[in-house]
């Protein structure tokens, strides 16, 4: 299987596993700029050289070594689950992507066909009710974790879990989780481990936010998307990220984590 997901700097001083939706654009360019001196110019996902990714074939065997070897600084970044899942919804479910059509071709209107949601029309533009929308996608996506229909679940709402422990299951291991809540704290701290050959000041670093402007924009607060239900339904799909990225499930309000990560116990737990 390898090490799907991971991107490391040309200069192999650190080793990245990509979760969708938890900064990973910031990260990236953060990343090429370490390395290159300037930010790559566009989204970072469609970069093809200038950083290895696992994607690239040239890049395989040299970021297998990297890993196996377990001598380059590997992190990841994690986000919590309640603000993650809104987050693919106003983009990937409500908005328009970069080639000016619909994610994924027919799933949008596969969704307002069989879950009856609302995406506020054909250009995401118009008022609709998103509390009730948002709801009927969480069951969409719940039937997609969990049962695989109508569809295998998409990278933007599988659990992050998932996406960190294809790492551990193939033979890395993690210096550093650190949160999206408190992104610079975190990405300082990996920096401030490896070598960083053009240096980087995060306070000045841009957020390379690509799904900014995709969509309609949230107008309620977090926790008045998810009722009772809903919140069942988050802890089916989610409970080990809550558990393991120590994230508070019984308040959605609060998006900050209550407690730290323990990498010991994440290894233990995803490394089956």
């Amino acid at each position: 299987m390898g090490f799907p997901g991971v991107w490391m700097t040309e200069s192999q001083s650190v080793v990245y596993r990509v979760v969708p939706k938890c900064a990973c654009s910031t990260i990236g360019q953060i990343m090429y700029y370490s390395d290159n001196g300037d930010y790559f110019d566009g989204d970072i996902h469609d970069a093809t050289a200038g950083m290895h990714k696992w994607a690239l074939d040239d890049s395989k065997p040299l970021i297998t070594d990297a890993v196996k070897a377990g001598e380059t600084y590997a992190f990841t970044c994690v986000r919590n689950p309640y603000t993650r899942i809104l987050s693919s919804f106003f983009d990937k479910i409500c908005g328009i992507q970069r080639n000016g059509r619909r994610y994924r071709g027919n799933m949008v209107p596969m969704l307002i066909q069989k879950y009856g949601i609302d995406v506020g029309g054909e250009d995401g533009t118009e008022d609709f009710d998103q509390i009730k929308s948002f709801r009927r996608f969480l069951l969409f996506a719940r039937d997609t974790i969990r049962f695989r229909r109508p569809m295998d679940p998409d990278i933007h709402w599988s659990a992050t879990s998932g996406h960190v422990s294809t790492f551990i299951q193939n033979g890395g291991r993690y210096n550093k989780i650190f949160w999206t809540e408190s992104f610079n704290d975190g990405m300082q701290d990996v920096l401030d481990h490896i070598e960083v050959p053009n240096a980087i000041k995060l306070k000045d670093v841009p957020r390379f936010n690509e799904s900014e402007g995709h969509g309609p924009k949230r107008a309620h607060p977090v926790e008045e998307y998810f009722d009772d239900l809903s919140m069942h339904l988050m802890y089916e799909i989610y409970k080990r990220d809550f558990k393991l990225f120590k994230y508070d499930f019984e308040n959605p309000a609060n998006k900050m984590p209550i407690g730290e990560i323990d990498l010991d116990e994440v290894h233990a737990k995803l490394g089956d």
